[in-house]
């Protein structure tokens, strides 16, 4: 099918407009198949588009299409500015949400002290507090983040958006001993943490909803935008998606080890830590944690731009990636006999001694969490990189926002072309910033095809 076009400048001869990722100069009442000219969809490919177009049409002939013109009046003869359409969440928004997750990381950590759960606290338990303090860190980057506003603030939503999703499955498993054995079982640390989980998922939400940077999603009305994967970018982009639902499956099989030896020689393995073992409240918090890792690794996968999709990724490994790390430091812990129904005076008589290991299922699991963090630091740096290297699309003046790996499927809408204050692009020549399209580029390289 074609891409669908807005149009939002016309001259005697030539027309400005929006495919479906890029900017793009057509002859008036020609065909919309294949653009003249066109310019990846950033700030900066906006600016030398216009730089282009007003250089090929005389001034006075260039007017504004459709909603674009009603805002002509505001200031005459300023240029146009590529901005979002912002919603009804400012940048104040931000600054809530950032409170919000302040106020979460507060609780959590006063819930680290109290009874969590069978009278331990989490500081008491180092392979608990190690995860608690993971995930405490992150949620305090990503409100510092939030707080600065501009483009950290989406890098700083999205981190906390995919550690709150994950995180979830993981505080109601830990809900789940309460819930199926009564509220009195619940500890105010299990309380608190659950409220400073809860502040933290409002406010990630929150400033995920926010949208006050210019970007593609934010430009079309949406808060984001997806796409399929094209080109050299299918192969990891599937890697990932099975590194992620690799990942979600290896964390069903029991992980901890246990082998009991006596001093005549007797000796027992047992298993623990199997989701689908206990009450069905913690083998839901388990299910859930699964399906949303999978999920959220598959969103990560077709976000765009690419890079943002690897920031909600970070924001999902972290609690993959803690509970790693959580199960390598209950190896180093002392295992109490009481754990198999041994008081202290049987262990004693029989000589009994408890070492502790991590079954196959763990390193299994292990090799996925690598798999994904190394995906994510290509989702990072790769598109920048493939830009620099992108040949005539990089001259085209393509910026943090350009992603030559795969483009963003959504239409245009003709009012993401405002006029504004100073801060309009320069309307010299364009020498050398003009892409013109040929047979000979790459796939990659064309724009995309609305499905």
């Amino acid at each position: 099918m074609l891409d669908k076009v807005t149009i939002a400048y016309r001259g005697a001869t030539y027309e400005l407009g929006r495919g479906a990722d890029y900017f793009g100069i057509w002859i008036v009442a020609g065909p919309r198949s294949q653009p003249q000219e066109w310019w990846p969809e950033t700030e900066e490919g906006w600016s030398d588009a216009w730089k282009r177009f007003t250089a090929l049409e005389t001034p006075g002939a260039i007017t504004p299409v459709g909603r674009t013109a009603a805002q002509v009046g505001e200031r005459a003869g300023a240029g146009p500015r590529f901005a979002p359409a912002i919603g009804p969440i400012g940048a104040g928004g931000g600054i809530v949400a950032a409170i919000l997750l302040g106020v979460g990381v507060i609780l959590g950590v006063a819930g680290l002290f109290p009874d969590y759960l069978g009278g331990t606290s989490v500081a008491a338990a180092p392979d608990n507090l190690v995860a608690h303090a993971i995930y405490l860190a992150v949620w305090t980057a990503s409100a510092v983040l939030i707080a600065l506003g501009g483009a950290r603030l989406r890098i700083g939503a999205l981190l906390a958006t995919g550690l709150s999703i994950v995180t979830f499955g993981l505080f109601l498993a830990d809900a789940g001993t309460p819930i199926a054995g009564g509220a009195h079982l619940a500890g105010a640390g299990l309380v608190l943490s659950l409220l400073g989980w809860l502040a933290c998922a409002a406010g990630s939400a929150l400033a995920f909803s926010v949208r006050a940077e210019a970007t593609p999603a934010a430009a079309s009305g949406r808060l984001f935008s997806l796409g399929w994967p094209r080109g050299a970018a299918v192969g990891p982009a599937v890697l990932l998606v099975l590194a992620g639902l690799g990942a979600a499956a290896a964390f069903a099989p029991a992980w901890d080890s246990f082998t009991l030896r006596t001093a005549a020689g007797q000796t027992q393995t047992v298993t623990a830590g199997n989701a689908f073992s206990g009450p069905g409240a913690i083998i839901a918090g388990n299910v859930v944690v699964m399906v949303a890792l999978a999920a959220v690794v598959i969103v990560a996968a077709l976000w765009r731009p690419v890079r943002y999709g690897a920031v909600l990724l970070a924001g999902a490994i972290i609690p993959v990636v803690a509970q790693a790390i959580s199960a390598l430091v209950q190896v180093g812990e002392p295992t109490s006999p009481s754990q198999f129904g041994f008081t202290s005076a049987q262990a004693s008589q029989l000589g009994l001694t408890i070492s502790n290991g991590l079954t196959p299922a763990f390193w299994i699991y292990g090799v996925f969490a690598v798999v994904l963090v190394v995906s994510c630091a290509w989702m990072l740096f790769t598109p920048r990189q493939a830009a620099a290297v992108a040949g005539p699309r990089a001259e085209a003046g393509a910026g943090a926002d350009a992603d030559p790996q795969m483009p963003t499927w959504h239409v245009a809408r003709a009012d993401a072309y405002e006029f504004g204050g100073n801060d309009e692009p320069d309307s010299g020549s364009p020498a050398g910033s003009a892409v013109t399209p040929s047979t000979e580029r790459d796939e990659t390289d064309e724009p995309g095809r609305a499905d």
